[in-house]
């Protein structure tokens, strides 16, 4: 490990201590909100402290077996011992490597998912159906919930533009790289030559920020409209203007919400996702400005950029972002076994933090 990164976790050592002694005072005890956030503070550096009192550990052990190898008697025990210790203290600097890597505190949470048709007509809706459906199964095998806030259905299957909100506890950290633009290569069932066509969706994934209530919109900036739900659910929910559109007049976000009987419920539900694509903006623009070098643009719901081919005559999945990054098994990625991509990704983004760490940038 480099010094640099070496005094970033003495660094981070520190502040838990510190951390420790702040929880243990009577004015941050009493302090409901800073109490908290502390308290989250120090629990997401005691992994570093375990890692580093793993590591001490593992030196002492060392440094007992080296001493042991002085006695011809103990020598190949010592030979032994001193082989595990070395392993062991090579495991721990990766594990410490790692956890420098800075946490982003939005993983564990919810996500609204959009998926949109892009170019290519009626197969652009069918794949994006296809998309939203791969998701749903991933998220399905991960035990979340998906609730479905708004969509427009293709004519010919799929969806022209489909919201839904994600809740399960990871779901951010998992798919917080799929958002850019998705682009497929097959014959269309609606091809009737046996043509190979090209099409395209978008996909953003957009974080539930827990802080959005602390949000406030100017009501002069929203237009609020309403309309009859086009969806299934009977007689009230397509008879009365229970559906909600608001406009974000300034930045031109729109955001529609038709999936509850109540026009009130509705409302919030999609203001609720209005301050999340809002908050989520924001935060994208001064992390690319940050950052113009990342190739995983994490949360950025940056649909101009295309991030992977799938391609049905080969069955290839190709991701653009990473080099090599290409797998043979398509048909059970749409089929939603998505935790290689999601692994190599993960993996790719920790690897591209620490050599920014390193740089001491």
């Amino acid at each position: 490990m480099s010094p640099t990164l070496r005094r970033k976790l003495l660094a981070l050592a520190e502040r838990r201590e510190e951390l420790e002694r702040l929880l243990a005072d009577p004015g941050v005890v009493a302090d409901n909100a800073r109490f908290r956030a502390l308290s989250r503070e120090f629990a997401q550096l005691e992994p570093v402290a375990a890692a580093l009192a793993a590591e001490d550990r593992a030196r002492a052990d060392l440094a007992s077996a080296e001493a042991m190898r002085a006695d011809p008697e103990l020598r190949e025990l010592a030979e032994e011992e001193i082989a595990t210790a070395q392993a062991r203290l090579q495991a721990l600097d990766q594990e410490l490597a790692l956890l420098l890597v800075p946490r982003d505190p939005r993983d564990d949470g919810n996500l609204f998912l959009e998926v949109r048709a892009g170019t290519g007509g009626d197969e652009a809706a069918i794949f994006a159906g296809d998309l939203f459906r791969m998701y749903a199964r991933f998220a399905e095998r991960q035990g979340w919930k998906v609730e479905i806030e708004t969509d427009t259905p293709g004519e010919h299957g799929g969806y022209k533009e489909v919201v839904a909100r994600v809740v399960g506890r990871g779901a951010y950290s998992k798919l917080k790289f799929e958002s850019g633009t998705h682009r497929v290569q097959r014959v269309p069932a609606t091809e009737s030559q046996g043509r190979i066509h090209t099409s395209a969706a978008t996909v953003a994934i957009i974080p539930e920020a827990d802080d959005v209530d602390d949000i406030v919109l100017n009501p002069a900036d929203l237009k609020v409209d309403t309309f009859r739900s086009s969806g299934a659910g009977g007689q009230h929910v397509n008879k009365t203007e229970s559906a909600i559109r608001i406009t974000h007049v300034p930045s031109g976000v729109v955001v529609e919400c038709q999936t509850e009987r109540s026009q009130h419920a509705n409302r919030d539900k999609a203001m609720k996702r209005l301050k999340a694509q809002l908050l989520d903006a924001e935060r994208s623009r001064q992390a690319a400005a940050q950052a113009e070098s990342r190739r995983l643009q994490v949360g950025s719901g940056d649909r101009s950029q295309r991030i992977r081919t799938y391609n049905f005559p080969q069955g290839r999945i190709t991701d653009h972002r990473v080099e090599g990054l290409t797998l043979y098994d398509l048909p059970d990625v749409i089929a939603g076994e998505l935790d290689a991509l999601v692994e190599r990704l993960s993996h790719e983004h920790q690897v591209d933090e620490l050599a920014r760490l390193a740089e001491g940038t």
